[in-house]
């Protein structure tokens, strides 16, 4: 990897730092033709670290049910070109196998196999129409090997 290109991967996440406002929408189930979505609101604080080539966010979820705190965390590697993202939930005590990707003319795609309900997916995260002061996060999974997805989560961000 040149240089110049390791130098444009420490820069991927630059947009993300500080302090947002969250809308989330989440499907009430996931993988059973459900159509009922769920909102609620959040917050996210993001801060980088390994000199550009990590960075972490702590998330407050204010879900109806009750609210919790989680991280995400990713880090770069050069060998790979690729970030990986973990996903450390407070409700679980556990962090999440990572989903690996990157970006490509502004949109961040990372996916990895899975289990959900001991079935295999494959889980996808996507960032787009991101701005200085807005973006949308999406999660996806697909139980047939990436022939069909279905969105389950809905992130807006909104700089705080």
């Amino acid at each position: 990897m040149s240089d110049a290109e390791l130098e444009r991967h420490r820069h991927d996440w630059d947009w993300l730092a500080g302090n947002w406002n969250v809308r989330h929408r989440r499907l009430r189930e996931r993988l059973v033709n459900n159509t009922e979505w769920q909102e609620f609101d959040g917050t996210c604080r993001m801060v980088q670290t390994l000199n550009g080539f990590g960075n972490m966010d702590d998330n407050w979820l204010d879900l109806p049910a009750g609210a919790y705190r989680a991280m995400g965390i990713r880090a770069f590697n050069p060998e790979t070109r690729q970030w990986s993202i973990w996903w450390f939930d407070q409700r679980s005590h556990t962090i999440d196998p990572p989903v690996r990707g990157g970006f490509v003319d502004g949109i961040g795609t990372f996916e990895a196999p899975d289990t959900f309900r001991g079935q295999p997916i494959i889980v996808r995260f996507r960032w787009s129409d991101i701005t200085a002061t807005s973006a949308r996060w999406e999660q996806a999974f697909s139980p047939d090997a990436g022939a069909t997805w279905e969105v389950n989560w809905i992130m807006h961000f909104t700089r705080a």
